[in-house]
């Protein structure tokens, strides 16, 4: 059924829980990945990111959805040419048509098996109906203390993010 909020018509959509839609995706670093210095491309790890944040969206919103911002990517640790990359995507917050969606990326060596925490991002998606038009997301449900940080700091995110877009949340 619709239901008008303000000049919005929302659906009553049910509510899934954060780990519905949690992605994990893991590979080799390749010297086709590397730049001169043996270390995997800051692009590559961007592209990787955004391809785990999508799989989580579209888990969340089971359909069609595009990337509106990553307004936050920090590489702390090189990951070397031979290690595993692994990424973690879960989703933060759903807003109306919106997603927040946190990305850890961890490198780990494959002779001694040491993890490093290398980079953290946050995505935006904007989920999509069959005409290409934003169309409502279901709401998350958050069940642990960790779910419902990330839920609350996605807000504050989400509203930095649209003041410096020059739109009003």
């Amino acid at each position: 059924m619709p239901k008008r909020a303000g000049n919005r018509v929302s659906l009553d959509l049910a509510g899934k829980p954060v780990s519905a839609s949690r992605t994990e995706m893991t590979e080799v670093v390749l010297p086709q990945d590397a730049n001169v210095f043996g270390n995997i491309l800051g692009g590559r790890v961007m592209h990787l990111v955004d391809i785990a944040a999508a799989i989580t969206a579209h888990r969340h919103c089971r359909s069609m959805a595009v990337t509106a911002s990553v307004d936050h990517i920090d590489f702390r640790n090189p990951i070397r040419v031979g290690e595993v990359i692994m990424l973690k995507a879960s989703l933060n917050r759903a807003f109306h048509t919106s997603m927040e969606i946190g990305v850890k990326v961890f490198s780990e060596d494959i002779l001694t098996g040491e993890r490093k925490h290398t980079t953290s991002a946050y995505v935006t998606f904007v989920a999509l109906d069959e005409n290409h038009q934003p169309k409502p997301v279901a709401p998350v449900i958050c069940k642990t203390p960790e779910d419902r940080r990330r839920y609350r700091e996605a807000l504050v995110r989400r509203k930095y993010r649209l003041a410096h877009r020059g739109n009003e949340p």
